[in-house]
């Protein structure tokens, strides 16, 4: 008969007060929640996971191995277990056995199967008031008695780049029949300490021993007879001195399920007021949710000397050896690019605390931060070479304060900002060395961080940016009644997008150049960066045919994503940074701009890749970059990226979607291009300033109907494009028309290591599109008509579905399919 036990590992962070050490003792056991949200699939040993929260994270692998932080300290890693089975002599090491693992919300389960046993891991990080971080738990069942060694390396590291003081060494504090570890490091006023109620130590070197660094042991014997129906948590705590940590160690004891249950309570509502898509699509629509939490779980909390504040870090991954978690600091720009996904799910008050933790960082000058380590405040960060090196936050402040503002309609916080953006948008104007009108890279990098010609000048990307800039600063400025600066935003806004136009494009090539270089001159690097003219829909480049059709393709276009360098040049290196390796930024960026210019079957192929990467790697996030040759993220790849969970929201809400919400002008302008295997969508909790809406979308006869609805009546003007009075109603209701035909490839991403494979969707006009496939092959592609062709070239049209025929030959064959009406 099989009997459970569970045993819990918590994280707090620091504490300085004094306490007597009782209440060491177990706690009773509590049912799990069910989630309709949940992921899982086969454990893979070498597979990251991330539990991250505002006050700390776990990171590990798929084998059940972790790190454990207590932002900013990292206090264990290495964490593996060993069970000893009564009568069944010899060790049997968990992560052998770790065999499906289980994604939700509020927590991440490990299981591991044995013959004899089960043991599952619960890890969660706790969210809310008085969440204190990460805590992880284990519940058994087994045959017969059994003990678990939970083996580790005690580390007491801060985040890097701040000082730290040698490892630790570990005193046992005997209490009742258990104890806990002491971790005493060469500070004495930086401690931490670790044990199980019930536990025993494990190796305890004497001093008289040769000096030798051995893992920490904690032994919990378990008698499934007598011990079931309770848990036993593992507490770990990071302080000042031995009182203050013994102190947390045991307040911990007393509250770590009341965290879980309200961590729990706090996702479970946390759609309540966030958007929801419901589409025929299940994936997808669980992609969107998910992307909503990895955005999220991306807020940190920071104690530094101005008090206590919060921010978006850029990514998460296991730090080895090392004092940093991936990309566990604040980021300027990847903050930035993300909150145009938050101002699209409407979680305005996450928006207003990413931005103004940037712009309590804003230098004297107006220049806004790059990187802002969690540990910032325990060195002179403002010495270091991190904290403004990129050029590009400080225009994206501008272009996202309006988004913000645009979305809200909180003109409150732009006024209490306003002289924030004014000396923003004055740093840019005030850094063009070459008198040109465009705001160069003389300032930080723009985009690359390493080029092989040198460093560019002139970035295409940063001048996209400038544009958009100076377009975002007009209209802030003319809600700020301050005509001045509008009428000059405004002028300089053309100039750059005339100057672009005239001196960024190649003739020859029929592309957009890299970068413009001092003298004038061009690096003609076809490149994915000059998508950035498209970004927020208030630029547009012309003559941009030929560049869209070789994004599409497969000279930039993988099965998992875009390529930043064109696979014919020859910088061309899949396994580089910035030269050929493959981002869900980039991707995201590449479907927005085919959205808006009217290219949705090639940009819903890029959105649904970077969906279908939610559940690639870290279940529930998106992965930083992959190879730009095999479908394999990198080693180093952050696992748990911000941006790249928000490159699925936002070209899905703005794009796929087609909704821009203007809060000032109670206004939803629709332009949807969904896919043709959908009968009908919803959007749920739409944002429109303070107000609420649900948007649907449904085919009647040859119509798209868009509705908007809210549960009384709210002042708004829905519309496809032009302007319309607001009216009061509970309904809005439009009908748009749709094209003659429409067509997708069906998404799915390829067997880990393949090269790509799969057809692609170049272009399309009103009577045809281009598609390209691997010679010799063919393709299914899902089709809808307006009304049926009477005829059909190029393909052969089987229910809904065409199948097209690629030439033989080597590499990808173009075939062009055309209707005539």
């Amino acid at each position: 008969m099989y009997r459970s036990l569970s045993i819990g590992l918590a994280l707090v962070a620091t504490s300085y007060s004094l306490v007597a050490q009782n209440g060491w003792e177990a706690s009773p056991a509590f049912a799990l929640p069910t989630r309709e949200l949940s992921i899982s699939r086969p454990a893979q040993p070498r597979m990251p996971f991330s539990v991250a929260g505002e006050a700390g994270a776990i990171f590990g692998q798929g084998d059940g191995s972790f790190e454990a932080w207590a932002f900013p300290v990292k206090i264990a890693s290495h964490f593996r277990i060993t069970a000893e089975l009564e009568g069944y002599p010899i060790p049997i090491e968990l992560s052998e056995y770790a065999s499906v693992i289980e994604v939700n919300p509020e927590r991440t389960t490990i299981i591991y199967s044995h013959a004899a046993f089960t043991v599952k891991q619960h890890m969660f990080s706790g969210r809310g008031p008085g969440a204190t971080g990460p805590v992880v738990f284990f519940e058994i069942a087994a045959l017969r008695p059994l003990t678990l060694t939970f083996r580790f390396t005690a580390d007491m590291l801060r985040m890097w780049p701040a000082p730290n003081f040698g490892l630790p060494n570990a005193e046992w504090v005997k209490t009742g029949d258990s104890g806990y570890y002491i971790l005493h490091t060469d500070n004495d006023a930086f401690s931490g300490a670790i044990g199980i109620p019930g536990a025993l130590p494990g190796v305890l070197a004497p001093y008289q021993e040769r000096p030798r660094t051995y893992a920490l042991e904690l032994k919990l014997p378990f008698n499934p007879k007598t011990q079931s129906g309770k848990f036993f948590p593992l507490l770990m705590a990071a302080g000042t001195t031995a009182p203050s940590v013994s102190k947390q160690l045991l307040d911990l004891s007393k509250n770590w399920a009341v965290q879980f249950s309200q961590t729990a309570d706090y996702y479970f509502h946390f759609f309540d007021g966030r958007m929801v898509a419901e589409t025929p699509d299940a994936k997808f629509n669980l992609a969107m949710q998910w992307a909503e939490l990895a955005i999220d779980q991306a807020q940190v909390r920071f104690r530094g000397k101005a008090g206590v504040e919060t921010g978006l870090i850029a990514g998460y991954y296991s730090s080895a050896d090392s004092a940093r978690p991936g990309f566990g600091w604040f980021f300027g720009r990847d903050t930035l690019f993300s909150l145009y996904a938050v101002n699209s799910y409407g979680d305005f008050a996450l928006s207003r605390r990413a931005l103004e933790f940037l712009l309590r960082r804003q230098r004297a000058d107006g220049k806004i931060m790059h990187e802002f380590s969690q540990a910032a405040d325990l060195v002179d960060w403002s010495a270091t070479p991190y904290f403004y090196a990129s050029a590009d936050s400080t225009p994206l402040l501008v272009m996202t304060m309006w988004d913000y503002v645009w979305a809200s309609g909180d003109l409150d916080f732009l006024r209490a900002h306003w002289p924030e953006v004014k000396k923003a948008w004055a740093f840019t104007r005030a850094h063009d060395s070459d008198g040109d009108g465009i705001y160069e890279n003389t300032e930080g990098t723009g985009w690359v961080e390493s080029w092989p010609s040198g460093m560019p000048h002139q970035e295409v990307y940063l001048a996209a940016l400038d544009r958009q800039s100076c377009t975002a600063m007009s209209k802030l400025a003319a809600e700020m009644h301050d005509p001045a600066i509008a009428s000059a935003a405004r002028a300089q806004a053309e100039t750059i997008r005339a100057k672009m136009a005239a001196e960024y494009y190649d003739k020859d090539r029929k592309f957009y150049a890299f970068s413009r270089n001092r003298d004038g001159s061009l690096d003609q690097t076809a490149t994915v960066f000059p998508t950035l003219a498209w970004w927020d829909g208030s630029l547009e480049l012309p003559r941009a045919e030929t560049m869209f059709e070789r994004w599409a393709s497969a000279e930039f276009s993988t099965d998992w994503g875009i390529r930043d360098v064109s696979r014919q040049e020859a910088i061309y290196d899949p396994m580089s940074y910035h030269q050929g390796s493959v981002w869900p930024l980039y991707t995201g960026w590449t479907a927005m701009a085919e959205y808006r210019a009217g290219r949705p079957f090639a940009g819903y192929a890029h959105l649904m890749q970077n969906a279908d990467l939610t559940f690639s790697q870290d279940l529930g996030a998106v992965t930083e970059l992959l190879s730009g040759e095999f479908f394999q993220p990198f080693g180093r790849s952050s696992s748990h990226q911000l941006w790249s969970s928000a490159m699925v929201l936002t070209p899905a809400i703005r794009g796929l979607f087609g909704l821009g919400v203007d809060a000032l002008h109670h206004t939803i302008r629709v332009h949807p291009q969904l896919p043709p295997t959908w009968e009908s969508a919803a959007l749920h909790n739409v944002k429109v300033g303070g107000a609420s809406f649900d948007v649907s979308f449904r085919r009647e006869n040859n119509k798209l109907t868009v509705e908007a609805s809210s549960s009384d009546a709210q002042l708004l003007c829905l519309t496809g494009g032009a302007d319309c009075v607001p009216a009061s109603a509970r309904t809005h209701r439009i009908e748009l028309n749709l094209p003659a035909f429409e067509v997708a490839v069906p998404h799915s991403l390829p067997v880990a290591g393949s090269p790509t494979m799969f057809a692609k969707i170049l272009s399309q006009s009103e009577s045809e599109f281009i598609v390209e496939g691997q010679a010799g092959t063919a393709a299914d592609i899902d089709i809808r008509f307006r009304r049926p062709p009477i005829q059909i070239s190029g393909a052969i049209l089987q229910g809904g579905k065409v199948l097209v025929g690629f030439p033989k030959g080597s590499g990808y064959q173009r075939v062009t399919v055309r209707f005539q009406w």
